[in-house]
Parts: C-alpha cells; structure tokens; sequence
C-alpha cells in the first residue's frame, strides 16, 4: 500500500468520525485536504496566504456545504468545481458507513485496547508462543509462532491474518486457536500486519500488488510459511490459512494466489479473492457485496483470473446474518468461489451457545465434503464462539475455532511430500 493510500484510508476514517459527531464542517474540509493530497487537480491555484483560503472556497450544495463558521475560517480549501457532486455524495455515503467503517479500521465498541487484553488462552501449558522475524523480496513481517509441546512426526501449520487494529496476542487470546492448537499438536503462526503498511493495520486485501503471487503481502506470507516448514517439522500436506474480516479477505488472496501450498481455506467475516482492486471498490463490497458473478474456483467482480477446479482449495466460511461491517452478501461470493454449485449442498440448523445457525456442507460426487458454510443468526463482525479475551469476538455462537480446524484436519494437499 502506498503512503498516499495509507494516508487517504486514515482520512476517511477520521471523516468518518466527525461525520458520526455530527462535525459535517471538519469532515468536509479534511476530506478535500486528502483528495488535494492524492493528486486530485485543481481548476485555481492554491493560495499561500492561509487568509485567503476562505475566499477562495466555492460553496457546495447539499450536505457537504452546511459549513459552520469556525470550519469556513480554519480548514477551508479550494476544490474544483467537478469535485462538488463528488464530495457531496461522499458525505452522504459517510453517513451510511459510519458504524461499519469505524468497526473496519478500529475504534469500535468490540475492540478494546491492547492494555486491556487477557493473556489467557494465548501460551497454554506446554506449548510456546514466541516472536519472530521474517522477509523477503516481497518485504518483510514481524510474526508470532505457537509450538506445541513435542510430538513425533510431522504436524499440521494454521496460518491465522488478523483483523484490522488486532495484533497477534490479540487474535490468539479471541480465537483461542493456541488452546485447541495444543491439544491437537498443530503449530499456529499469526503473521503481524505493519502500520507503515497500513495505518489502522488492515491487510492490504483490496490492493492489486497484494494480491498476486509472489508479489506483496500474498507472497510475503508464502515465503513466511516456507521459512517456517524449513525451521519446524511440518507437514507440507497439511498447511492452512483463516482470517478475519480483512485478514479473511486476504487469506482468501493468498488461497487462490497458492493452492499448491493450502490444504485449506478459512474466511470469517470477510470477503472473496480479488473483489476490489482500490479502497472505493473495497468501501462498495464491504456495504453490498462484489460486484460481478463467480466464476467456480477463481475470483469475483474485478476478478484476479480463475484457478481450474483440480486446484480449487477446500474451503470453510463463517459469517454473522447481523454483520453490519462486511455484508453477509461476501459470503455467498466466498462460496461461489469455492465452486460450490458443482457440489451437493446439505444443510442442517442448530444453536451454539445462544446464537441459532445454519450449518452447510458441500460434497463432491465421492461425498467428500469440500466447502462448509456458517451462517449465524443474531451474530455481528465477530469471531464465533470466541473469547472475551480478545477484540472483536462473540461468545454466544458456535465455536468457529474448533469447526475450522475439523474441516482443515479432514483435508490433505494432494501431491504434497512432507
């Protein structure tokens, strides 16, 4: 991601701030600075003598031109004249997006500060969570790696992406994924998204050069995953990879980009491969879903190509029917994706802990079950079944954590050599 479009996601979330505040004047007068600074063109030039700033300012229409006083005489700046409707649309899409863009880039009332997080659940007895290092041609990551007490043979490696604003401690502590880790002998590494990548620490999944292999973030969590094969005695046949919301959304990247390395796919509130290509694409997504139809194994709307079914991922998908951050729409994209209209659906309902569901499984002609889908009632942008312990989780559903490594542990890559 670049510093401009850094910068720019930065803005629009502090517009989308004063815009919930009420503060239509500061979030105008910021929104037309950011565009300035991502090289938007001006009709005049821009005065030097911050006091003539105001008298320089066209007056807008609609609810980008309630400009009070204070904000007329403060933060004012010259826009073109084509750049009126624009901002003016944009404050009212503001509005709309409010509560999910504040939830996506951080500040949301699910996501605690790091000080207040538990370290329960994060080293359970016996195993160990250290910090690492890793990097590349493709850059360079900081990481956390669960190894779990000794066990003979080769053993299973979960890559889990966090979700934006969380670090590492905080998405194991949620997910409670090194608890479940240990019982089953699985190592769990939890690649740590930078803030001179992204300033809300988001993974970059709707930026083309993130999205491809070996290029970006998609292959600098490959090669993270190849260090640690190299480092560990892990078996190569069974690697797999889960996110949250926008560390779902680029596991599904990273997925499609290497289904000769995943054995399987998690995505948890997220979106599929390739559906957006910059931040409006991914603003549009996240509120209705990708533009465009699946193709069966490759990517939606903007599409990034389309991978041949002998090479389709097995695929797990959990979404909140109530999440308000990420349409509950992605899901069915995510499916799409997946190739679930040559498979033979079957669908069972229950209840997980307060939060009624509908459990999915998609087989094969063999009645091998290949993608499972979770749709779960009442539930919002948050890990099912998770702890308290960490950001952005509900407790009152079924136990995501403990469906995903099922479904991962009853698939193996084909061809793979341990």
């Amino acid at each position: 991601m670049t510093e401009r479009h850094n910068a720019f996601f930065t803005d629009m979330a502090e517009a989308t701030r004063l815009t919930q505040a009420g503060r239509l004047g500061e979030a105008t007068a910021l929104i037309q600075r950011s565009l300035g600074a991502a090289g938007m063109p001006s009709e005049r030039p821009q005065p030097t003598d911050p006091s003539a700033a105001p008298h320089a300012l066209p007056r807008l229409e609609g609810p980008a031109g309630r400009l009070d006083a204070e904000a007329d005489a403060t933060h004012a700046a010259p826009i073109p004249e084509r750049l009126r409707g624009s901002i003016d649309q944009m404050m009212q899409s503001l509005r709309t997006l409010a509560p999910s863009l504040r939830e996506l880039v951080g500040g949301g009332r699910h996501a605690p500060g790091a000080d207040g997080l538990e370290s329960e659940g994060v080293e359970p007895e016996g195993g160990q969570f250290v910090a690492r290092s890793f990097s590349n041609a493709a850059g360079a990551r900081d990481y956390k790696l669960f190894i779990p007490s000794p066990r003979s043979g080769r053993r299973p490696l979960v890559v889990m992406l966090h979700g934006c604003t969380q670090s590492p401690d905080d998405f194991a502590a949620g997910t409670r994924m090194n608890v479940l880790a240990e019982e089953e002998g699985i190592y769990v590494v939890y690649p740590r998204q930078s803030s001179r990548a992204n300033a809300q620490r988001c993974w970059n999944w709707f930026e083309p050069g993130d999205q491809g292999r070996e290029s970006g973030e998609a292959g600098i969590i490959a090669g993270l995953v190849r260090a640690v094969c190299a480092e560990h005695p892990i078996d190569r046949s069974r690697i797999y990879i889960a996110g949250l919301s926008a560390g779902g959304a680029a596991a599904a990247n990273i997925a499609r980009a290497y289904p000769d390395l995943f054995a399987g796919l998690g995505v948890h509130s997220g979106l599929a491969a390739g559906c957006a290509r910059d931040l409006p694409s991914a603003l549009s997504a996240m509120r209705v879903g990708a533009p465009g139809a699946a193709e069966p194994g490759g990517a939606a709307g903007f599409g990034a190509g389309s991978v041949t079914q002998a090479l389709r991922v097995p695929t797990i998908v959990f979404h909140g029917e109530g999440d308000g951050t990420v349409h509950p729409r992605n899901a069915e994209a995510v499916l799409a994706q997946a190739g679930v209209e040559a498979l033979t659906p079957k669908r069972e309902s229950g209840n997980g802990g307060g939060h009624s569901y509908t459990r999915t499984r998609y087989a094969d002609e063999a009645g091998r079950v290949q993608v499972e889908a979770w749709s779960v009632q009442g539930a919002g942008h948050a890990w099912s079944g998770g702890s308290p312990a960490g950001s952005y989780t509900d407790a009152n559903g079924p136990d995501a954590s403990r469906a995903m490594l099922d479904f991962f542990l009853s698939h193996r890559l084909p061809g793979a050599q341990g």
